[in-house]
């Protein structure tokens, strides 16, 4: 009896008796036989060229797509098989199937027509650069694994530190200590920045007195963050395992120095220790900013580790009118923003710098041997395994080289303004409009606003936007009132896109206010 049983050939696995001979054959004589049916150069580049005219379509004609998908949970899994098919199908019937089965639950984030959330960037120039990615396809943990991935990573993140003036303790081509990385998400900016100024103050206190447990340390810690903070923050104090206390912020939804003072001092007197506050420069809800300037002195004369999360806004912050919004910088230990949320890199790609390397390497360094090259002590190199939580990484900074090389710093502060002024035009068609209120001062480009009248008021109006199709936006809360937020989000949104916004927002608004007259 053979001893295996089971082999494959064309159609699907057998299972029966037979000598080793035979098996050979059969899975020799199916490999040939597949190859006929598997893409070669050839055809990839027939393909490639296809998928381009594709996409470039897709993008060019998006506006006659309805923004938001009109389905119900579940939609997808009737329209495929329940199996993946034992015979290769052919590119044709791939590509009839991403109309049938993929477009129609799509929610079109680069169409002109999408205003939720805050913008995924998008350009011609950072797709090519994905494409290229692809076809090198290196897992870039470490300089040896593809010298030019980390080497362009590190010299990416200085060019884009310098577009914003970073302090020179942030840039790696410097004397100073710091440096940049590429983060996939500023979710992952947060947490890497947390772990590491846990670690750092564990060490501290465990040098100044050893006979504490590290366990009684971690149970005092406290992390601060701003009532108005992303989720994602409140999650990477979940993850670390230490408090996370909420700060009071003021009537433009900003922290101040005072409220985080009062709350540290009442918890160093309840025997906490106070170890990390995350700053955010350009709020999810509202687009507001925590004075840093007051909050930075604070946080280094109390030992706390100072990150600032600038996830949408720090893109606006390469205009010279904008950089003063970072001011403050100087006083952090981490900075993080997403260029592939407004500076036309596509996802992901989250830009994080550190005042001091060692402080973000010593708290994720391993050194198993089969990841060690003679060049890692040289000190010429970073190996950016140590800087994430994964060990693999894509070559992302080959986006950033495209982009900004095509573009330029002029046309990336040309985007910048544009959609600032974009913001601008819709609020001003809101103030027009005696109906209307905004409810959050418009700094970038996300205005928010509501109809005067109640929450519910507003629930039903946001609804009637959705259902419609033609519009996409999100709710946000300020102050207790159920808020609609407006993002400029698309590449490609103009004015006469804002225009029509506008109109079809207050039609709705008009037929809610004629059939509901009796809501406030």
């Amino acid at each position: 009896m053979s001893p295996f049983p089971i082999g494959w050939r064309r159609g699907g696995w057998w299972a029966g008796g037979g000598d080793e001979v035979s098996l050979f054959k059969h899975c020799c004589w199916s490999s040939l036989d597949l190859k006929v049916c598997i893409m070669d150069a050839a055809e990839f580049r027939r393909r490639g060229k296809e998928m381009v005219d594709y996409v470039a379509d897709y993008l060019e004609n998006i506006e006659q797509r309805p923004v938001y998908p009109d389905l119900e949970p579940g939609y997808l899994r009737s329209l495929i098989p329940t199996e993946a098919p034992l015979e290769p199908e052919s590119y044709e019937e791939i590509m009839h199937d991403v109309e049938r089965v993929i477009m129609p639950g799509v929610t079109h984030w680069h169409s002109p027509n999408f205003f939720a959330y805050f913008p995924a960037a998008s350009s011609y120039p950072a797709m090519l650069a994905d494409m290229l990615c692809g076809a090198i396809g290196c897992i870039g943990f470490s300089w040896a694994a593809s010298p030019a991935c980390t080497e362009l990573e590190t010299v990416m993140l200085d060019w884009l530190g310098n577009m914003l003036h970073l302090p020179e303790s942030f840039i790696a081509g410097t004397n100073g200590h710091g440096g940049g990385v590429i983060q996939g998400t500023a979710s992952e900016a947060t947490l890497i920045s947390l772990l590491a100024a846990r670690c750092k103050a564990i060490r501290r206190l465990l040098a100044t007195d050893p006979k504490t447990s590290e366990s009684e340390i971690l149970s005092k810690l406290v992390a601060y963050t701003s009532d108005q903070a992303h989720s994602s923050v409140e999650r990477a104090a979940l993850i670390g395992a230490v408090m996370m206390r909420k700060v009071p912020t003021d009537e433009h939804y900003s922290v101040r120095e005072e409220m985080l003072r009062k709350m540290v001092e009442e918890d160093k007197a309840a025997g906490l220790i106070p170890f990390y506050f995350c700053a955010t420069l350009g709020t999810t809800p509202s687009c507001a900013f925590d004075r840093i300037m007051e909050l930075g002195p604070l946080c280094n004369k109390e030992n706390m580790w100072m990150h600032i999360d600038a996830a949408y806004a720090g893109s606006a912050f390469i205009c010279p009118e904008f950089r003063p919004l970072l001011n403050g910088i100087e006083y952090a230990d981490s900075f993080n923003f997403n260029p592939h949320k407004w500076l036309l890199v596509n996802f992901d790609c989250s830009a994080m710098w550190v005042k001091k390397r060692t402080d973000i390497i010593g708290a994720f360094k391993m050194e198993p041997l089969y990841l060690k090259h003679e060049n890692q002590e040289s000190g010429l190199v970073t190996d950016y395994r140590h800087w994430q939580i994964p060990l693999g990484r894509r070559f992302r900074s080959l986006k950033m080289w495209f982009v900004f090389r095509m573009y330029g710093l002029k046309g990336l502060q040309a985007h910048i303004r544009k959609q600032v002024a974009l913001a601008k035009e819709f609020e001003s068609l809101v103030k027009a409009d005696k109906r209307f209120e905004i409810c959050a001062d418009v700094v970038l480009g996300l205005v928010c606003f509501r109809l005067k009248g109640s929450n519910e008021l507003n629930q039903n109006l946001l609804k009637r936007i959705t259902k419609s199709r033609e519009l996409h936006l999100v709710p946000c809360q300020l102050s207790g009132r159920f808020v609609l937020r407006f993002a400029i989000c698309a590449r490609t949104t103009e004015s006469r896109h804002i225009q029509q916004a506008w109109r079809h927002i207050t039609q709705l608004a008009f037929e809610l206010l004629q059939e509901q007259p009796h809501l406030p």
